[in-house]
């Protein structure tokens, strides 16, 4: 099991873009959205919602690997 991340910040759109990112993977891989948005929030130590907002500005956005 690799290490956790240090908590992401939620004002560099980088750290946003890597919330998204396996967000989408997470979702490719095969877990609904309610799953992926609860280990993606675990995995980068965010509240679901602030993953929810991020989910939204990257569709948004179109940021990869959309």
């Amino acid at each position: 099991m690799s290490p956790m991340p240090d908590p992401v910040d939620l004002q560099i759109e980088s750290d946003r873009q890597a919330v998204f990112a396996a967000l989408v993977e997470a979702q490719d891989q095969g877990q609904s959205v309610t799953e992926s948005r609860s280990t993606v929030a675990a995995r980068f130590h965010l509240a679901v919602p602030d993953v929810v907002r991020i989910e939204r500005e990257g569709l948004n956005a179109g940021w990869p690997p959309l």
